[in-house]
């Protein structure tokens, strides 16, 4: 379908293919067809990549649609539509209009070019993201790099999320979009310094070591550092000795030590007098890590959106993919950096006090004296010596005393 633009016109000289066409097939199909604007609600003028086309659909969604019978019979609407783009859109002619209306091939598929244009305005908007999230990471003037690099990333994925929810999840395909080479960093130098700084702190006080579980091997830039570092904290996690000799027997039998690496040359980094804080340090090493991190996601999601044969379903499915290794350097930048919560509060050494309670009068589960017994063992005034007793339960009954009659007891 060839593109016909008027010559005074600016910003359609440059075609954006395959979307162009999609943008001038929906207008075509409004502007000979007005009452199909209700069958795509979704798009606005801001979805469309030029001005002028975005002009003349805000003049058709402003102006009241036309008598279908007296539309087709003059063009007093659409001066209309064109008196109201010239407002935006300076370069506009009327030809320009009947040519929109030449090149749809049917109005009745207004919706399916809507959506096109819907696709191709999401590839945009993620890529205008991706390009800010870049930005905010190359920035060395900004006070606080790191919280201005995760506040875009923050603003991306809110995109990415309510693009989502606007496109029908297709299958799910991966985008076969490369990867993109890793972009040379200005961290180079200033890496280097820190994490030998890190390793020749952290060895003269491996105590410390155990406590910093929020850096990992990958925050390091040059592999030799993160061999050695990974070496430490695996000595560290088992309670074994840890001084230089022990972490580079470490790092070689794990196979982390880089390639022509001189063993002298890492015990004397390893032993160099240690000046800071290894937190301090390790903060500094996490500290670039997310700002390298939020660099390469925004490189891969710069390349998606560059990538034409990805889906607008794989392009977002990349993208969050991307912003989910993001999310995970950030969780433990934000373990470094919280403040340790309060210890909880000791419990007393004193003794419980116990809760008074009346004298039992009786024994558990025994039932309660008679009260004849207790009267007869009253009026018994024998010594306790003659006394024989019997026992039922805790309670002592007087026995009866026995009959001094000899008649009696012949009987």
């Amino acid at each position: 379908m060839p593109r016909t633009p008027a010559s005074d016109e600016d910003d359609l000289d440059t075609p954006t293919p395959p979307v162009f066409f999609a943008e001038q097939a929906l207008l075509g199909a409004l502007l000979l067809e007005p009452h199909r604007l209700g069958e795509v609600p979704g798009i606005g003028p801001e979805a469309f990549s030029t001005a002028a086309h975005s002009a003349v659909f805000a003049a058709i969604r402003s102006l009241p649609a036309p008598d279908p019978a007296q539309h087709a019979q003059n063009t007093a609407w659409l001066d209309k539509v064109l008196a109201c783009a010239r407002k935006q859109a300076r370069g506009l002619s009327a030809s320009y209009l009947h040519t929109l209306i030449q090149v749809c091939p049917r109005p009745r598929h207004a919706l399916a070019y809507a959506r096109m244009i819907e696709a191709e305005h999401a590839r945009r908007t993620v890529r205008t993201g991706a390009q800010r999230l870049s930005q905010a990471t190359g920035d060395r003037t900004h006070p606080q790099p790191v919280p201005a690099a995760l506040a875009a990333a923050d603003a991306l994925t809110d995109v990415v999320d309510r693009l989502a929810a606007t496109f029908p999840s297709g299958p799910a395909s991966l985008p076969r979009t490369p990867a993109p080479a890793p972009a040379p960093t200005h961290y180079e130098a200033a890496a280097a310094e820190e994490e030998r700084s890190l390793l020749a702190a952290a060895t003269a006080r491996p105590a410390v070591i155990d406590q910093m579980r929020w850096l990992i091997a990958d925050d390091f830039v040059h592999p030799r550092n993160a061999g050695l570092w990974q070496a430490a904290t695996a000595l560290a996690q088992r309670h074994a000795a840890v001084d230089p000799v022990t972490i580079l027997w470490e790092a070689q039998h794990r196979g982390l030590l880089a390639p022509r690496a001189e063993p002298a040359e890492l015990l004397r980094a390893l032993a160099a007098p240690a000046a800071g804080d290894p937190h301090y340090w390790g903060e500094r090493v996490l500290h670039r890590s997310v700002l390298i991190t939020a660099h390469r996601v925004a490189h891969r999601i710069e390349a998606l959106t560059d990538d034409p044969a990805a889906t607008p379903h794989q392009l977002l499915l990349g993208s969050r993919r991307a912003l989910a290794s993001l999310n995970a350097v950030r969780a433990r930048w934000h373990q470094a950096t919280s403040p340790a919560p309060p210890p909880p509060p000791h419990a007393s050494n004193a003794p419980a006090r116990t809760r008074a309670s009346p004298p039992r009068t009786t024994a558990r589960g025994l039932p309660a004296p008679r009260a004849d017994l207790l009267s007869a063992g009253n009026q018994d005034t024998k010594p306790d010596c003659q006394k024989k007793r019997v026992h039922r339960g805790d309670i002592a009954l007087p026995r009866p005393p026995p009959s001094s009659s000899p008649r009696t007891a012949r009987h």
